[in-house]
């Protein structure tokens, strides 16, 4: 069976605003029919706090990432607060309907969660799927619940502990779904860029790789065997690339639509 090709973009550790920009870039190009489907892999370089698209940052959280040199960063997609930092962030730009992907939201999210489940197995750490509806729609306005204080439907956990958080959007039979994979966690900046007295609440609901391995593993071996796991687990061959200058041009305008601090 022939396996249809997506491209692969690998990118550096950049700004949260700058990575956002880039996800919608990427999402218009796959609907304008000017990119293939494509996974993006990245990290995030200084730490960014980043929150849903209608969801209303805690003054207090907002004034510790100042402090702290944090950057704020609103995503294109919904969900809630969340800091990247010690993660491997994944996004896939692919259209509904069309193999790998089927047509429905609920559907299409789990098929891509389970790569993330296979590639969780080859670093040897046993993940599971949360069962129940995947909460696709945005918070409340007022909303300051942490991400990974609220496993919900889909998600990936070990033992009932969140490992990796998701959000997802559609875009005229287009989805874009990112997500993060938790490398390793720092307390005294989760707790404060959300806005919370200590990660004590955090720790009840959030696992990370290195707590499942007993070591950190590296953001590329954690890469490397997500390129495998997406592979393997859709039935597409990865094909490197880089990002055109239509989309690197398009991040430039969209940068800052998603900054807030930094």
């Amino acid at each position: 069976m022939t396996r249809r090709t997506w491209r692969l973009l690998r990118d550096d550790a950049l700004p949260g605003a700058e990575n956002m920009a880039r996800d919608t870039a990427i999402l218009g190009a796959v609907v304008d029919g000017e990119a293939p489907p494509t996974l993006r892999l990245y990290g995030w370089s200084p730490p960014c706090l980043t929150l849903g698209r209608h969801e209303a940052p805690p003054s207090r959280a907002l004034e510790f990432c100042r402090a702290a040199g944090i950057h704020v960063a609103r995503r294109p997609t919904g969900g809630r607060a969340l800091l990247h930092h010690l993660e491997v962030t994944y996004a896939v730009v692919a259209p509904l309907g069309t193999p790998p992907l089927p047509e429905a939201l609920q559907e299409a999210y789990r098929t891509i969660c389970t790569a993330l489940l296979e590639g969780c197995a080859a670093l040897g750490v046993a993940a599971e799927l949360t069962p129940g509806e995947v909460n696709l729609s945005l918070p409340g306005p007022r909303s300051g619940i942490p991400c990974f204080q609220v496993p919900a439907g889909g998600e990936v956990v070990v033992g009932g502990r969140k490992l990796a958080g998701s959000a997802m959007r559609a875009l005229r039979g287009t989805v874009l779904q990112h997500g993060s994979l938790l490398l390793d966690w720092d307390d005294g900046l989760q707790a404060g860029a959300l806005g919370l007295d200590d990660a004590t609440p955090l720790h009840r609901s959030v696992t990370t790789l290195a707590s499942e391995l007993g070591r950190v593993p590296s953001r590329e071996e954690v890469e490397s065997v997500l390129v495998d796991a997406f592979q393997a687990a859709l039935g597409i061959r990865l094909e490197p690339g880089e990002p055109t200058p239509t989309e690197l041009g398009r991040a430039r305008e969209l940068r800052s639509t998603f900054a807030m601090v930094g």
